[in-house]
């Protein structure tokens, strides 16, 4: 199993807009056949060095994962999270 941790630091980072944004990272549940899960959680910890959110997502194989990153409900959420978003930072595993 694939699993991808996107970590993702808010221009906006009242608690409102996080709960927005988390909103928006799950809406993709259900939309896409390769993603086996998502999780988008708040971080409960804030400070200055510290990221907003995290995204986890599962997959079977690295190629469900470059599916996924293809596929338009990705995509729409792409863009949208690209204009809220100060930094981002990732890793990807095999577990």
């Amino acid at each position: 199993m694939i699993v991808n941790h996107l970590l993702l630091k808010l221009k906006d980072r009242s608690p409102k807009h996080i709960e927005q944004v988390q909103t928006v990272l799950l809406s993709m549940r259900g939309k896409i056949d390769v993603l086996l899960d998502v999780q988008a959680e708040a971080n409960i910890r804030p400070g200055p060095s510290a990221y907003d959110l995290i995204l986890i997502t599962k997959f079977a194989t690295l190629e469900d994962m470059d599916e996924y990153l293809i596929h338009p409900a990705h995509q729409d959420v792409a863009k949208l999270i690209g204009t809220v978003l100060e930094t981002q930072a990732s890793v990807c595993c095999s577990i």
